[in-house]
């Protein structure tokens, strides 16, 4: 954090810093959804079931899935359990998740 004096003898904080993380590469994109297994996580956010619910309509109508798992996170501001992220792993090819608010 850096900090500025302004003239008039005020001090202004700078909260910016430099964030320093790995890179890490994405997933390569799945040619088709068909015929796979989807995962579908509610982060428990007020809109993220309407979201996910009319996102998954919409793929529905291009896709055909062989099976849909559903699965909510115990709360929006913590990160999903160990164990749920283990179980959606095992049980997917692929997987949406949403912030609906």
């Amino acid at each position: 954090m850096s900090t500025i004096q302004l003239k008039s003898g005020q001090i202004v904080f700078d909260p910016q810093g430099i964030v320093e993380a790995e890179a890490k590469p994405l997933a390569p994109r799945m040619s088709s959804l068909n015929g796979l297994r989807l995962g579908v996580l509610n982060n428990s956010k007020w809109n993220s079931g309407t979201l996910l619910r009319k996102t998954i309509s919409l793929l529905e109508q291009n896709e055909s899935f062989s099976e849909v798992h559903y699965y909510k996170k115990e709360s929006f501001s913590k990160i999903a359990a160990q164990d749920l992220i283990d179980q959606i792993a095992e049980e997917n090819d692929a997987v949406v998740t949403a912030i609906g608010d």
